[in-house]
C-alpha cells in the first residue's frame, strides 16, 4: 500500500511538473510574440516617418 501511494504521488508530481514547464514555455512564447509585435510596430512607424520626411523635402 505504501509503495502504491508513493508511485501515485510520484506520478502526480511528474504531471504537475510537466504542466508547469509547459506553462512556462507558453508564457515565454507569448512574451516573445508581444516583444516582436512592439518592435515591428516601432520599426514600421520609423520607416513611415522617414518616408514622409523624404516626400516633404523632395
Amino acid at each position: 500500500m505504501g509503495r502504491l501511494l508513493l508511485k501515485v504521488a510520484v506520478g502526480v508530481a511528474v504531471v504537475i511538473g510537466f504542466f508547469w514547464l509547459l506553462s512556462v514555455l507558453v508564457g515565454l512564447l507569448v512574451w516573445a510574440v508581444m516583444i516582436a509585435l512592439v518592435a515591428g510596430v516601432v520599426l514600421l512607424g520609423v520607416r513611415m516617418l522617414r518616408a514622409e520626411s523624404r516626400n516633404r523635402r523632395g
